[in-house]
């Protein structure tokens, strides 16, 4: 692992797939012109909007994210891990987190485990699972030896900690934690629980967050940021749309931080 400068994208993703797909590559360039190699984009990159709209268009989206992150990663030679969508086996779609290296080649393709099935008093039915297909309860790792151990999540697994304490077990350095949090959940729990995991696996944390009002009263959160191994905010861009948390991953600070407090070695579970 080298020491290299990661962005973590903030977009305001609406039910118009072409429209993302601008802010999708406008966030890239900008993040590659402020000298990113590892460039995060959130959950639902390629669209956020209501669910039978999402499976009229899977096609598109699934085509269009895909064709985009790839010329772009060959390009721009830079490494882009983005949110998108797949179908599905049973007429939903896989919540998907897909990574391409610097030649445009796909080398990670991870399904959100956990789906948000949950009723909120903020006047929004949330009920993933109708349209989603959880994916295997796996761990996923890429071992990117520029880039260090990077381990696999998704928004809602952020308040599950056996998967990242199973991501750290296999060697996570890093942990990718791309997001569409609400606003009435995230203003309480999306930084605790960010720095929480960092802390508990003493891994960097890198979390892409959706951010404004999307489509009628689906509202997300923001504060895209990046986070040490001392549970230390590195970047944070707060409530800004089309914007970056731009930080420098340091293996020596890793390094340090797992040096000074052992405790991944102290484990008895």
């Amino acid at each position: 692992m080298d020491r290299y400068t990661a962005a973590a994208l903030q977009l305001n993703s609406t039910p118009d797939l072409t429209r993302n797909l601008r802010a999708v590559e406008q966030g890239v360039r900008a993040a590659t012109g402020r000298g990113a190699s590892l460039i995060v984009l959130p959950e639902c990159s390629t669209f956020l909007g209501p669910e039978p709209r999402l499976l009229e268009l899977l096609s598109d989206i699934e085509s269009g994210g895909e064709e985009l992150l790839s010329r772009l990663s060959r390009e721009l030679q830079v490494c882009l891990i983005a949110g998108t969508y797949s179908r599905a086996d049973d007429g939903r779609a896989y919540n998907t987190l897909l990574a391409y290296d610097r030649n445009g080649s796909e080398v990670a393709r991870y399904r959100k485990i956990h789906l948000f099935d949950v009723n909120l008093p903020d006047e929004v039915r949330y009920e993933e699972s109708r349209y989603i297909k959880p994916g295997a309860c796996e761990a996923m790792l890429l071992q990117a030896e520029a880039f260090g151990t990077l381990g696999f999540s998704i928004c809602y697994d952020l308040r599950f900690p056996e998967l990242y304490r199973e991501l750290s077990r296999l060697g996570a350095d890093v942990l990718l934690i791309p997001a569409a949090f609400t606003e009435f959940t995230g203003r309480d729990h999306w930084e605790i629980l960010l720095r929480a995991r960092a802390i508990e696996n003493l891994a960097y944390v890198i979390a892409p967050a959706q951010v404004g009002v999307h489509f009628g009263k689906r509202e997300s959160h923001g504060h895209a940021m990046i986070i040490d191994p001392w549970g230390r905010i590195l970047a944070d861009v707060g409530k800004a749309p089309d914007a970056f948390a731009l930080a420098e991953i340091d293996p020596l600070t890793l390094a340090e931080a797992r040096a000074r407090l052992p405790s991944l070695g102290h484990r008895r579970l």
